[in-house]
């Protein structure tokens, strides 16, 4: 679908490095959320949650993205016992790589931040599939469905 994307390393939980070049060869899906541990961001790594088990055995890894700290990540996956490693971006090199910051409109307030984005990356490093702007509701399952057909 598209060109590679430049190799890319982020902090993780469990004290991890998360590295794409260590991913090479191996499809994976990337989501990218605005904070941990609020509403939609809940739901949204609840659904990856429920059904990690699937994805994992369709033969992909789950990472979430977001530019919360790492301690911040490890109290949301403690949390919501997510069994997926989540990824710091906090200088938002990762985000600008993928193009997810966006101006949004907080209280009448102009900021930026994190457009809920969700990408399946391919053996190659590329970009399989992917899906912007995203609503929560049922996304899980329709990245789930897309990564079983990719294969």
């Amino acid at each position: 679908m598209s060109s590679a994307l430049p190799d890319f390393e982020l902090p993780a939980t469990g004290n991890q490095r998360f590295s794409s070049t260590a991913f090479k060869g191996h499809p994976y899906v990337v989501y990218f959320y605005p904070k941990d541990d609020t509403p939609g961001c809940t739901v949204e790594g609840q659904q990856f949650r429920d059904l990690h088990k699937e994805f994992l055995k369709a033969g992909y890894m789950v990472f979430g993205v977001s530019r919360d700290s790492v301690a911040s990540h490890e109290r949301f996956k403690a949390k919501m016992n997510f069994p997926f490693d989540l990824l710091s971006d906090a200088d938002e090199k990762v985000c600008r790589i993928f193009g997810v910051i966006k101006e949004k409109n907080m209280y009448g307030k102009k900021v930026w931040g994190i457009e809920r984005s969700t990408f399946i990356m391919a053996r190659d490093g590329s970009i399989a599939r992917e899906w912007r702007g995203v609503k929560v509701d049922g996304h899980a399952a329709e990245v789930l469905a897309a990564a079983k057909a990719l294969g």
